[in-house]
């Protein structure tokens, strides 16, 4: 047993060593750490088919549980994006290229990271009718509001004239970057999907920690 923890180690000291050469933002023992950590979410190994990675009810629960996420359509997308390449599963890799810009990302990276969650059907622009579904489910409705559909809609309008700078009705890459750029609050403009400062504080305290404080 001693011998197979030994060897245990000795891979992912490596996986790391490979990993943290691969993806920006992370040093080798933050990179080790983050992989225990997956590990440790995936559980044991019965009960999952070696070698997949996190499905989406596990990578839905982390979302929620640990980052505070409540929505699911914002959640279901967050999930795509980290899952590169859309085997339903995210691979060791692919969590700590995510985490590497959920976390630490430049603006340039989130930018790009939140254009890929907010088009909803990857082809290219986030329209008008993908912000109206958005922010529908990321606004709370109230109760005395007759037609709240009409005041989403005003906003969808409200949020093209901010945002649509070659005014062709939908948002370009191009068009998203500069309005996020002239006004950074505008980076979670459909609903949030990065964590806070506080709530990444906390997760990397937990994350980073000595195994041995554990």
């Amino acid at each position: 047993m001693a011998e197979m923890s030994a060897m245990n180690r000795k891979l992912i000291q490596n996986l790391a060593e490979t990993l943290s050469k691969q993806v920006k933002h992370f040093n080798k023992t933050e990179a080790e750490c983050l992989i225990r950590l997956f590990n440790g979410l995936l559980g044991d190994q019965s009960d999952r088919r070696v070698g997949n990675g996190l499905d989406r009810g596990k990578f839905r629960n982390i979302l929620h549980n640990t980052f505070g996420m409540t929505d699911d359509m914002i959640m279901d997308r967050v999930f795509r994006a980290f899952d590169k390449d859309n085997d339903s599963y995210v691979s060791v890799k692919e969590w700590i290229e995510g985490l590497s810009v959920f976390l630490r990302g430049t603006l340039e990276e989130k930018i790009k990271y939140s254009f890929d969650v907010y088009d909803l059907n990857g082809d290219g622009y986030i329209s008008r009718e993908e912000m109206f579904h958005m922010l529908k489910n990321s606004l709370i409705r109230q109760p005395t509001e007759e037609d709240p559909d009409e005041g989403i809609k005003d906003l969808v309008e409200i949020t093209l004239k901010k945002m649509d700078h070659d005014h062709d009705s939908r948002l370009s890459y191009a068009d998203f970057e500069k309005a996020v750029r002239d006004e950074n609050l505008l980076l979670e403009a459909f609903g949030t999907c990065l964590p806070d400062a506080k709530t990444i504080l906390a997760f990397e305290q937990h994350a980073f920690q000595d195994p041995l404080e554990r």
